[in-house]
């Protein structure tokens, strides 16, 4: 953000801003030359796939994935693992353009992920959709789902980059930049060859994989601003010893939130299954397993004036939230944990 700060009225020395500059300039396509290889260096992204910057964020995306991939074969149809807020919302748009197979056993509690002996998986459908990591109930997968010859598509937008992923396992994996890449406004496709041309009728060319990879993103203006600084993001993840210093500072911070609740003795309660629980999104309550709204509220108010912020839960489920993204320090992480354990001693 500094240097962004430093080049927003003069981008290397070209007198305009990347804000204002023409997408077909020589100066805005060294930009996103340089974003899709930094992207595929750090992915280690095979080159069978191609990168394309595209917009609508992750709801965008949950329209772009059916409509590019649901007719590809004869079923019409595609598995989708709901474990959360944001599959749950996939599962709704996808509707709108085949049939949708839940893979999991329907509930309301977004606590656990059911044994693969419970999964029911279509060997015919179009595709497999999961959500990597469910930012509202702190749900993340810490394994890859086997689903043979289906095409596996992932919603990455809240942990990709935090860790090494063997992207050949996938078909399409897709993320908006806010979480852990940039500002809002770009989308990261990583599109398999072979899963491009199948797009339905329907399908806008701005959600056309193949219309937009041919293109080089650039089939409409694309959002240069956001692209410039996801780049800059790219740049900075390699100079901090990339995704392997990303995935050690990743365990570090989850591990010190998540042995505070361990050890506080039923005052602070992650309701998570432990061989699911969020690096990247941690929620919890005060006061017990159902949480304490009174103390719930004065924690967030404590937290606030301290310089911690964003705490509060999200509003489907209430309590605390704590969100652990590549820009969040271990140091910073620290200080809530002394904090954690501040409140808890005046407060229980």
């Amino acid at each position: 953000m500094e240097k962004a700060q430093r080049e927003l009225v003069n981008y290397n020395n070209t007198g305009v801003s990347v804000l204002e500059m023409s997408h077909r300039s020589a100066d805005f396509l060294k930009i996103i030359k340089d974003a899709e290889k930094n992207v595929r260096d750090l992915l280690a992204i095979p080159a069978n796939y191609q990168v394309v910057f595209m917009q609508g964020g992750g709801t965008g995306m949950m329209a772009g994935a059916p409509l590019n991939l649901m007719g590809r074969s004869a079923s019409g149809s595609a598995d989708y693992f709901v474990t959360g807020t944001w599959s749950a919302k996939a599962v709704k748009e996808a509707e709108k353009y085949g049939k949708v197979n839940r893979v999991l056993p329907k509930t309301d509690q977004y606590t656990d992920i059911a044994d693969s002996s419970n999964w029911s998986l279509d060997p015919q459908a179009s595709y497999v959709y999961y959500c990597a990591n469910e930012t509202v109930h702190g749900v993340e997968f810490q394994f890859i789902p086997d689903t043979g010859d289906v095409p596996l598509v992932c919603d990455m937008s809240s942990n990709i980059l935090s860790k090494s992923v063997d992207v050949s396992k996938f078909g399409v994996i897709f993320a908006g930049a806010q979480k852990n890449i940039g500002c809002a406004g770009v989308t990261l496709a990583i599109v398999r060859d072979d899963l491009m041309g199948h797009a339905l009728k329907e399908c806008p060319a701005i959600m056309d994989f193949k219309i937009m990879a041919d293109n080089g993103s650039l089939y409409n203006t694309p959002p240069t601003f956001s692209i410039y600084i996801m780049g800059l993001v790219f740049e900075w993840l390699k100079e901090q010893g990339g995704l392997e210093e990303m995935n050690r500072r990743s365990v570090a911070k989850s591990s010190a939130i998540y042995d505070l609740i361990s050890q506080s003795g039923g005052f602070y309660h992650g309701p998570v299954a432990a061989h699911c629980r969020s690096r990247m999104n941690v929620p919890l309550r005060v006061g017990g397993q159902d949480g304490n709204e009174a103390l719930e509220k004065a924690f967030v108010a404590e937290a606030t004036k301290e310089g911690l912020q964003q705490l509060k839960g999200h509003r489907s489920v209430g309590g605390i939230r704590v969100s652990l993204y590549n820009a969040i320090t271990e140091e910073e992480t620290n200080t809530l944990v002394e904090f954690m354990k501040k409140f808890q001693k005046q407060n229980q």
